[in-house]
C-alpha cells in the first residue's frame, strides 16, 4: 500500500493552480486545466469522492509532476 494521501478533484486543482495551471473550461463535473507552457490535463470533481489511483497517475503525466512535487503542493 502507498501512504500517498486519497486526494479529491477540489483539492489536486487546488494544487495543480500553485504550480500554475488554471482551470479553462468546465464541461460537467470534468474541470480542463492548462499550464502557460502548453501542458493540459483533466480533473473530474465529485462531490464526496477521492480520485484513484489510476486516474491520479494519469494526471501527474500529463502535467509532467512526480508524486514528491504534488506532496508537497498539498
Amino acid at each position: 500500500m502507498s501512504d500517498f494521501p486519497s486526494l479529491s478533484g477540489e483539492r489536486i486543482i487546488k494544487a495543480l493552480r500553485k504550480q500554475g495551471f488554471a482551470v479553462i473550461r468546465i464541461r460537467g463535473s470534468h474541470h480542463f486545466l492548462r499550464h502557460p507552457d502548453g501542458r493540459c490535463t483533466v480533473v473530474p470533481v465529485h462531490r464526496g469522492e477521492t480520485v484513484g489511483p489510476g486516474l491520479l497517475a494519469q494526471i501527474l503525466r500529463d502535467c509532467d509532476l512526480t508524486r514528491e512535487e504534488l506532496r508537497s503542493m498539498l
